[in-house]
């Protein structure tokens, strides 16, 4: 049987200490099925960011257990949960992240290359013209929109075909057009990987797009239900 891509049992994380010391999460219990699309929702400070940070990898819960395909993170160090990112989690954020020294075409295959991948810029520029930016290929992050950048940060994070693909407010930075053509474009390679998908959002028409919606609050799971 083929272990859930997320499964976190009584995550807890707080920041600080004595009378500075907050707390983060509370308890947060979160399951999520191969294939679905979940939108995580609520305010600024309810914990979204540091939830997916923890289901990612990118941070450490200070109680708990995350289980990401089958692996047990909590118990991998550094390196070990670098290799376990590697190839199966793509990592999409507001702040896109490129190297301005890099081509477009490199940003995307230099993570390729760097993974062991033979054919890192065929597959590079593959990606890059699927989200349709064949043409930019050569061009460096200054030269491109704010628009065009997202979908080469899209690239990069499908490039490997990733089985997990978390998004924090991809189109928080982006005009409305662009943010909808943007997300049009995630949830296609999602649907064309067969990934599964956890987005970060405060747009109540993209949450609607999910399969399922779960809304946090003082960092807990207020609600979690199918999306109407």
């Amino acid at each position: 049987m083929t272990p859930d891509p997320i499964d976190a049992r009584a995550l807890r994380l707080s920041l600080g200490r004595g009378d500075a010391r907050v707390e983060i999460l509370k308890g947060i219990d979160l399951k999520v099925t191969q294939g679905e699309s979940v939108a995580l929702l609520g305010p600024s400070g309810s914990g979204k960011s540091s939830l997916m940070a923890i289901l990612s990898g990118l941070e450490r819960a200070d109680e708990g257990q995350v289980r990401v395909a089958g692996l047990d993170f909590g118990k991998l160090d550094e390196d070990a949960l670098a290799t376990a990112r590697r190839g199966r989690i793509g990592i999409i954020l507001q702040a896109f992240h490129l190297l301005p020294t890099m081509t477009a075409l490199e940003n995307v295959a230099v993570p390729l290359e760097l993974s062991g991948e033979a054919d890192a810029f065929t597959r590079a520029r593959a990606e890059l013209e699927a989200v349709g930016l064949g043409h930019r290929t050569g061009h460096y992050p200054a030269q491109l929109s704010g628009g065009e950048q997202q979908r080469v940060a899209i690239a990069r994070a499908m490039a490997p075909r990733p089985a997990l693909i978390f998004a924090d407010e991809p189109t928080g930075n982006l005009d409305a057009a662009t943010g909808a053509t943007i997300m049009d474009l995630l949830f296609a390679r999602q649907a064309e990987a067969g990934a599964t998908l956890l987005v970060i959002t405060h747009d109540a028409a993209l949450a609607a797009r999910c399969g399922r919606v779960v809304e946090m609050r003082d960092g807990l799971i207020v609600s979690d239900k199918k999306a109407a």
